[in-house]
C-alpha cells in the first residue's frame, strides 16, 4: 500500500483549489527549488511530515464530506509536489468515491508514468508552468522546462483540456508580460484553453 508524506492538512477552502469547498493536502518533497517559494516547508528536512496511508488520510478528511458532495468540491493534493507520489491517488479514489471531486497542484516536474498514473484518478489539474523558456525557467525554478511542457502535452492526451487549468505567473525580476504573451501562446498551441495570468507577490 503507498503513502503520501503530508506536511500539511487546511480544511474548508472556498474556490482556491479546485470547485466548491475544499481541502489541501500539502505533499513533502518537490524537484524544483523556486526563488520565490511560498512552502519551502514542503522541502526543508526539518519539516515534520506524516506518511498517510489512502485509509489514514481518508478517515481524517471525511469529516468535511457534507461539504463536499453539497458544493461539488473534494480533496486538492498539493504541496510540494504531490505527482511524486502519484500511484497513491487511485487508491484513495476507490475510497472516496465519485462523489468527491479531486484535484491535484502540480508543476509536472515528474516522470512521464507519474502523469499516467494521476490522469486515472484525478478530475482537475491546476499546473504551475512559471514559464515556457527554458533560460527563464532555469533561472527561476534551477530545473529544466522541457519535462514539466513535455508532461503537459502528455495529460493534455489523457484527459479532456477542460479538466487542466494553467496558471502563467508574472515573476519580478524573472519575465515580462511580453515573454508571458510568448507562453500563453506557446500553451493555446498546444491545446490548453483555461489559462489563468497573475502576478506573483512576493513576501
Amino acid at each position: 500500500m503507498s503513502t503520501f508524506p503530508t506536511s500539511a492538512i487546511s480544511r474548508l477552502r472556498m474556490a482556491t483549489d479546485g470547485e466548491g469547498v475544499t481541502t489541501l493536502v500539502c505533499a513533502w518533497g518537490c524537484p524544483l527549488r523556486c526563488a520565490y517559494c511560498l512552502n519551502k516547508f514542503t522541502w526543508d528536512e526539518k519539516t515534520k511530515r506524516e506518511y498517510l496511508t489512502p485509509r489514514e488520510l481518508y478517515d481524517r478528511v471525511r469529516v468535511d464530506s457534507l461539504y463536499f458532495e453539497a458544493t461539488g468540491g473534494g480533496v486538492t493534493f498539493g504541496g510540494g509536489e504531490p505527482l511524486m507520489y502519484a500511484e497513491f491517488f487511485p487508491e484513495f479514489r476507490e475510497l472516496c468515491g465519485s462523489k468527491w471531486k479531486l484535484y491535484a497542484e502540480t508543476c509536472l516536474s515528474v516522470p512521464r508514468e507519474k502523469v499516467w498514473a494521476a490522469a486515472k484518478a484525478i478530475d482537475g489539474f491546476i499546473v504551475d508552468i512559471k514559464d515556457t523558456d527554458e533560460a527563464i525557467y532555469r533561472a527561476y525554478t534551477g530545473a529544466d522546462v522541457s519535462a514539466a511542457l513535455d508532461n503537459l502535452r502528455l495529460l493534455s492526451t489523457l484527459v479532456d483540456p477542460s479538466e487542466i487549468r494553467v496558471r502563467l505567473p508574472l515573476i519580478p525580476d524573472y519575465n515580462t508580460d511580453c515573454d508571458r504573451d510568448r507562453s500563453e501562446a506557446v500553451l493555446r498551441d498546444m491545446g490548453i484553453v483555461n489559462i489563468e495570468r497573475f502576478t506573483y507577490v512576493i513576501r
